[in-house]
């Protein structure tokens, strides 16, 4: 997916734009990027964050960075921050973003003569091009709507220029953007959990297109945000960090409520509740709390050596580098009944991996409740998986191997209840190899996070979506 960090202050920002870049960084693991203005200099810093911490790449080169505003990103697709010098005047952008039309819109601009300077893998950079969308029109706020108007999928961004930061959500709030304050000194990012270490307190959430203009003595308002909002719902039930409020909400409570959910409407009879690491963990004690039995670490979690999340890009040895990460304790599974909770199944290939260590560790039996609904349809408006095909989802696999085409009849299998449901659930549950599966209900969530489903993307799990 891929986070973001801006700051403007009286003073120098650059130790607050390292820390509050860094504090994004379970959001991506391709690259990172800084960029600072210092009076009228700008300077940047790309660094590939794959086979290291964000920490350990930048960290040199901050003495080389003084200015009192700046942005920085997290990235899982292109370099950013990018450098641009336009009729609207010299400015640094960075962008989370998803432009489904994005080879359309490269044509588009190459028959107008125009080309572009930044490429990885002989792509298009989707900064690059937002920035040219940008400079067609005769101003920063008129270019962004030029960026809402023209960008299917969905699209928030920062712009550091001379007179402040301008920070622009995507239209329909699919990817958040939150503002911090303190004395002296603003802040917006992808995640409220970057504020509170560095003495930002949060002041509240950029509405769905909205615009803002922050300098280091306020913000104003130059768009104002529009009324329908579809944010993913999967920021609280996986990617978002524990400690962050989206929409006045916060991931860990709503993780609890997820788990006491799943608690309610299961009747498994179990010795202990078990979470995987990380995301799992919260989701774990809410059942825990619900159903009033034991919460023990059947797995935990080695990292010193194994940093990155989604580490290295390669599939294959992502699931072992996954695998490798995970140390079931023994002493504590032999003999016993286990149920696991979750955020969700996303392939199933790690599920099932880590289910056969349990089970030659001696489990007796391994229950499975995943936090969300059964993944049916790709993401189409956040890069939140590398999945290149909606056979990489074990829901589409099981509906496969159960109709002969991946393809039939799915909207009986997103509807719990129905005979195809149920029979998707029980291929997926033979495939990893477990004693019950059950997903949860998507009423169960919308509500668990509590705000009406219309203003939450569930595209993922009902194919449902507003354009």
């Amino acid at each position: 997916m891929g986070g973001f960090f801006g700051t403007i202050s009286k003073s120098d920002c650059v130790n607050d734009l390292f820390y509050g870049t860094d504090y994004n960084s379970h959001l991506g693991t391709k690259r990172g990027g800084l960029a600072v203005l210092n009076s009228k200099t700008f300077r940047r810093t790309i660094h590939n964050l794959e086979n290291s911490y964000f920490r350990t790449k930048f960290e040199p080169d901050l003495h080389k960075f003084k200015g009192n505003s700046g942005i920085g990103v997290i990235s899982d697709t292109e370099a950013q921050p990018i450098l641009i010098n336009s009729h609207l005047g010299e400015f640094a952008i960075v962008t989370v973003s998803k432009i489904n039309n994005i080879d359309e819109l490269t044509r588009r601009a190459l028959n107008q003569r125009r080309h572009f300077s930044e490429t990885s893998s002989g792509e298009t950079n989707p900064s690059e091009l937002i920035a040219m969308l940008i400079d067609e029109e005769e101003s920063f706020e008129k270019g962004i709507e030029n960026v809402y108007n023209k960008v299917k999928g969905s699209c928030s961004m920062l712009l550091l220029t001379e007179k402040g930061i301008l920070a622009a959500r995507d239209k329909l709030g699919r990817t958040p953007i939150l503002l911090g304050k303190k004395d002296g000194a603003y802040a917006l990012s992808s995640e409220s959990s970057s504020f509170s270490n560095l003495g930002f307190e949060l002041e509240r959430d950029l509405g769905p297109g909205e615009i803002l203009l922050i300098t280091a003595d306020g913000y104003e308002q130059r768009r104002k945000p529009n009324k329908e909002m579809q944010i993913c719902a999967f920021l609280w039930v996986y990617y978002g960090y524990p400690s962050s409020n989206y929409e006045n909400i916060n991931v860990e409570e709503c993780r609890y409520r997820c788990g006491a959910a799943l608690a309610k409407n299961d009747d498994a009879e179990v010795d202990f509740v078990s979470g995987v690491p990380d995301s799992g963990i919260a989701h774990a004690i809410g059942y825990s709390n619900e159903k009033q039995i034991p919460y023990k670490r059947a797995y935990v979690k080695y990292t010193p050596t194994w940093p990155r999340s989604f580490m290295p890009q390669n599939q294959e040895t992502r699931d072992l580098v996954a695998k490798m990460k995970l140390i079931p304790v023994k002493s504590i599974i032999k003999g016993k009944k286990i149920v696991f909770c979750d955020d969700s199944i996303v392939r199933g290939t790690q599920f099932k991996d880590n289910v056969e260590i349990l089970y030659e560790y001696g489990a007796k039996e391994i229950h499975v409740r995943p936090a969300c609904p059964t993944l049916i349809f790709p993401c189409e408006f956040l890069n939140f998986s590398r999945s290149r095909s909606t056979l990489d989802l074990a829901g589409r696999k099981a509906i496969k191997d159960l109709e002969g085409a991946e393809d039939k009849h799915l909207e009986d299998y997103a509807n719990p209840g129905t005979d195809r449901y149920y029979a998707m659930i029980e291929k997926i549950r033979e495939q990893i190899g477990v004693s019950t599966l059950q997903y949860q209900k998507l009423d169960d969530l919308v509500e668990a996070i509590g705000l009406p489903k219309e203003k939450l993307c569930t595209h993922c799990w009902d194919g449902s979506s507003y354009f």
